[in-house]
């Protein structure tokens, strides 16, 4: 049962936002008393039916391209954000110029959307990346005004098989089983917290072997949206990108590994309680 303290801060942070399905449903938002932000903002498949007749790219070459199974990574957070909207609807891990891409430089090469998108299409998906911006203004800050500092994790997946279902998976040495984004975060503050949080998960038994755990390695420049977090609220919020290789699937096909899966939660949920002391004000 919980005590009263307990009740009365589940329902203050439960109150930023009274709908849980904010964004007309393209996004999730889980909220437990804490300091740790996890986000999967690339989790989702979904494509609102208005622009379905718009898209040149397949539902499986989309999907090879998405993070799936990300949100369950994000379960880890006391609160936890899952975007449900396809990256390809708006990308809100790029600058909003870029949300939409129409050029297949910006996505591997991957034609997206036909000639004939309407404006009005891009106008309504810029409005969604917007308002989720602005959820994320509210969610952070409330938290910053609980806490005083935050840990963001903010978690992704990658392909490692793009020469094709039966080719040689990529080099590993330039492909770690978890790759840490750690280039927006302010070293002096968080430096020793990141090391320790990289030993734990390095050493967890989440993979047989353990997994390999290294540092900005695939995305040394780190992403908009953890430089978005950065520029604004400065060294009050420490962002980890944790970018995992996809050995949790196939992703070729999406046949998902449940098994290991749920041993790189554990991991990442043994690290994150490693250090969680060290974040917050009682």
């Amino acid at each position: 049962m919980l005590n009263p303290d307990t009740k009365n801060e589940l329902a203050a942070e439960n109150s930023l936002h009274p709908d849980p399905d904010a964004g007309s449903g393209d996004w999730h938002i889980l909220s437990r008393p804490g300091p740790v932000l996890a986000t999967a903002i690339h989790d989702g498949h979904g494509i609102r039916p208005s622009l379905l007749p718009y898209l040149a790219i397949s539902d499986a070459d989309r999907r090879r391209e998405e993070d799936p199974l990300t949100g369950v990574l994000c379960t880890v957070g006391d609160t936890a954000v899952q975007v449900r909207s396809s990256r390809f609807a708006y990308d809100l891990n790029r600058p909003r110029a870029k949300a939409i891409s129409t050029d297949p430089a910006d996505t591997w090469g991957l034609k997206i959307w036909r000639d004939d998108l309407p404006a009005s299409e891009v106008d309504a998906s810029l409005a969604r990346y917007d308002r989720f911006y602005q959820d994320i203004t509210r969610l952070i800050e409330q938290r910053l005004e609980r806490w005083g500092s935050l840990l963001l994790l903010d978690i992704h997946s990658y392909n490692h098989r793009r020469d094709g279902a039966g080719a040689p998976a990529a080099d590993a040495a330039g492909n770690p089983d978890i790759d840490l984004g750690v280039t927006t975060l302010d070293p002096a503050r968080w430096g020793d917290m990141v090391a320790d949080f990289t030993a734990v998960l390095s050493r967890s038994q989440a993979g047989n072997p353990a997994p390999d755990v290294r540092r900005n390695i695939r995305y040394p420049t780190g992403g908009h949206f953890p430089e978005w977090v950065y520029a604004r609220y400065g060294s009050d919020v420490c962002t980890i990108s944790l970018e995992y290789k996809k050995i949790f699937m196939d992703e070729w096909t999406s046949q998902a590994d449940l098994a290991e899966l749920e041993g790189l939660r554990t991991g990442l949920e043994r690290a994150v309680a490693a250090i969680r002391g060290r974040w917050g004000r009682v």
